[in-house]
């Protein structure tokens, strides 16, 4: 799935549709890729500067987060309770300065990947994939220009 963003308000749209792909009953994935219920995780691919955070924010928005959602780099990771029927936390996690799995393990990773009421944004996930399953949605984010994205939805 494609779509061509013009606007934050098209990106909004885009994560309510998104948001409703993901709450349809689907194996989850797991800390061990075994395939048990546990935590959903969500792969966030692209530069600096195209989105990602951005997608995050809006997808917190829909689940009502009434905090501001900032992006969690120099922290590494940020929770955000919810009170949606399905995720009762949305953890935001930007791994782009982590050298490899070994660094998110450190953050309680496995426990936060069991808990199935949790949803799992992580930004630049090719810097830990030694730890990751083996599929789990992602979307992709390419900058077009000011206002315009490119976002690719696969698994």
């Amino acid at each position: 799935m494609e779509i061509l963003s013009k606007s934050l308000s098209e990106t909004e749209n885009f994560a309510k549709e998104f948001l409703a792909k993901l709450n349809r009953p689907a194996p989850s994935a797991t800390a061990d890729g075994a395939g048990q219920a546990g935590a959903t995780l969500v792969g966030l691919h692209g530069e600096l500067g195209s989105g990602k955070t951005t997608f995050v924010q809006l997808v917190g928005k829909k689940l009502g987060v009434k905090e501001s959602i900032t992006s969690p780099t120099f922290v590494i990771m940020k929770s955000y309770s919810l009170t949606a029927k399905r995720y009762t936390l949305l953890v935001h996690i930007d791994a782009y300065r982590l050298d490899s799995g070994k660094d998110l393990l450190a953050l309680g990773w496995q426990e936060i990947m069991a808990d199935p009421k949790n949803l799992i944004l992580l930004e630049w996930p090719e810097r830990v994939s030694d730890i990751l399953p083996k599929n789990y949605p992602c979307l992709d984010f390419q900058f077009m220009d000011d206002t315009t994205r490119k976002i690719n939805f696969f698994i």
